[in-house]
């Protein structure tokens, strides 16, 4: 199945807005007056030459702090490249503004894997004379160094770890500093649930990578461990309980069987011991015994 990307950034975003503002753009965040802002719905348009319709990702209407006037913040998340992104933003804020004609800023999210420059404006100009110069503020989120986040108590920061700059050999370390982060921050279990499944759809580790993360938090002396210990067996359980609901429902009690053969093994093969096991899916320790060597 595909990943829709826009509905991802707009779920995360909208959840966690002043966040967002705070991490990448503090500038802007100082002026904004948190306690008037409303999310606008949707706005479709259609590109009539292209074929091709549009929809905006995210509109937020808000204030300056000592102002009554409201504004509006357009956010546009870009996962893939498109050479004629610029011209697309300056397309959304004229029609935009020809429909709320309020104050508007831009903001554009760049969330693909590559690393290119991204222009920032579009420019409509004669060797004469300049028509216009349309400017929006940018994140490439590859360009930055994921390190660079692990210390800000931030749930956009941690969530975004899984779109920056890391490689395939900091995947281990990656998820490890993520769920310190999320322990730290004391979340409730909506918003927790939120930022690990857009940070674990972006980042998959195999069995081997999770028996070696299981293996570097065992070895932590922070006074996070425990913590991130519980964090992993909770989510880990929840996992495991939703596949035996599902094996149940298909009342396939041999699939069941060979399903729950197959859990236990990559349980074990994740550093768990039976003990830990059996109470994960309440079965007893011998019947895990039996699992593991039959």
């Amino acid at each position: 199945m595909a990943i829709d990307h826009d509905r991802l950034f707009k779920e995360l975003i909208t959840t966690f807005f002043e966040e967002f503002l705070l991490l990448f753009f503090p500038h802007v965040h100082e002026h904004i007056d948190f306690q008037h802002v409303s999310f606008l719905s949707e706005e479709l348009f259609t590109d009539v030459t292209a074929g091709e319709k549009y929809r905006v990702d995210l509109l937020v209407q808000t204030k300056l702090k000592g102002e009554d006037s409201l504004i509006i913040v357009h956010i546009e998340n870009q996962s893939y490249v498109q050479p004629s992104f610029p011209e697309r933003m300056f397309i959304y804020f004229s029609r935009l503004f020809e429909k709320y004609r309020k104050r508007m800023l831009p903001i554009a999210v760049f969330s693909y894997d590559s690393l290119r420059h991204e222009p920032s404006s579009f420019t409509l100009q004669f060797p004469f004379f300049d028509v216009l110069q349309f400017r929006f503020l940018t994140v490439e989120l590859r360009k930055q160094n994921w390190r660079d986040y692990i210390r800000h108590d931030n749930p956009i920061a941690a969530a975004l770890l899984s779109k920056m700059g890391y490689t395939e050999s900091e995947r281990v370390e990656l998820k490890k500093q993520f769920l310190r982060m999320i322990v730290r921050m004391e979340l409730d279990e909506a918003k927790q649930r939120l930022l690990i499944g857009f940070f674990e759809t972006y980042v998959k580790l195999s069995e081997e990578e999770e028996h070696q993360l299981r293996n570097e938090v065992n070895e932590m002396e922070t006074k996070e461990k425990e913590k991130v210990l519980e964090l992993l067996i909770s989510y880990e359980q929840k996992g495991i309980q939703k596949g035996i609901q599902k094996g149940k429902k298909e009342g396939l009690e041999e699939g069941f069987k060979q399903g729950m053969k197959h859990l236990v093994r990559n349980m074990s093969k994740k550093g768990m011991t039976p003990k830990e096991i059996a109470a994960l899916v309440d079965l007893t320790e011998e019947e895990v015994h039996h699992l593991l060597e039959s």
